[in-house]
């Protein structure tokens, strides 16, 4: 019996203790979420690779990705207290390194970097869970149209000139988690996000039979990137 009032009154401590802690927590910009329409704006990181499928069993192309950089402005929609509509343009950069490992004679014909420098227009949806204090968890997802200003799709010259070309105008779409956190001035919110080509972004060779892009089925972006927001 004893030990049941022992149990009994550490239990009762502790839900008053944990009650008394949540008195203490001051909960930073109560108004915000009463808001329509907000704004912000993003910096980040990312590391974009190709998925590439093949007419063949044959897989050739090794891809190695370097670390890019993401900058952009945010507007915000609420739509509902859990549902907001956000736009979120801005430029994500970075540089691919391509191996075509059946091309023999050196790196001229087996190498070729692919700078990408992408203005992109991404429209999502976000999912918000009820806020907990200072945090506020959320997913989420939608497409986004690409505009490639590195994009070499209009040159005449290809492969055998040394040119590998990638289409101007690309769709994707992304999925991703991340938190809200609210401080005294403004609110952090750091993300997630992987990002997937749709459409295929390769402009092929004039040669049908080239061997840098005549059995390439599909050349398409993919990755996952960081994303430091600030409302």
């Amino acid at each position: 019996m004893r030990k049941v009032f022992v149990v009994a009154f550490l239990v009762v401590f502790s839900i008053n203790n944990l009650k008394a802690q949540k008195k203490d927590i001051v909960q930073y910009r109560q108004n915000w979420d009463k808001q329509q329409i907000f704004w912000g704006y993003y910096l980040g990181l990312n590391k974009k690779d190709y998925k590439i499928s093949y007419k063949t069993n044959d897989v050739f192309i090794v891809s190695t990705p370097s670390i890019g950089f993401e900058v952009g402005l945010i507007g915000d929609l609420r739509l509902h207290k859990n549902i907001s509509l956000r736009l979120e343009p801005g430029l994500s950069s970075n540089t691919k390194e391509l191996a075509f490992t059946h091309i023999y004679g050196g790196q001229k014909d087996s190498i070729r970097e692919v700078n990408s420098t992408y203005f992109r227009i991404p429209l999502l949806l976000k999912f918000n869970t009820d806020r907990l204090d200072n945090m506020r968890p959320y997913v989420v997802g939608g497409v986004s149209y690409d505009y490639n200003f590195s994009s070499n799709q209009d040159n005449p010259d290809d492969n055998s000139d040394g040119e590998f070309r990638t289409k101007k105008n690309n769709f994707s779409y992304e999925l991703g988690i991340g938190v809200d956190l609210y401080l005294p001035y403004f609110i952090f919110s750091p993300s997630i996000r992987g990002v997937f080509a749709i459409n295929d972004e390769l402009v092929r060779d004039n040669n049908p039979n080239s061997q840098w892009t005549g059995q390439v089925d599909y050349f398409g972006t993919r990755g996952v990137f960081i994303k430091l927001a600030f409302h």
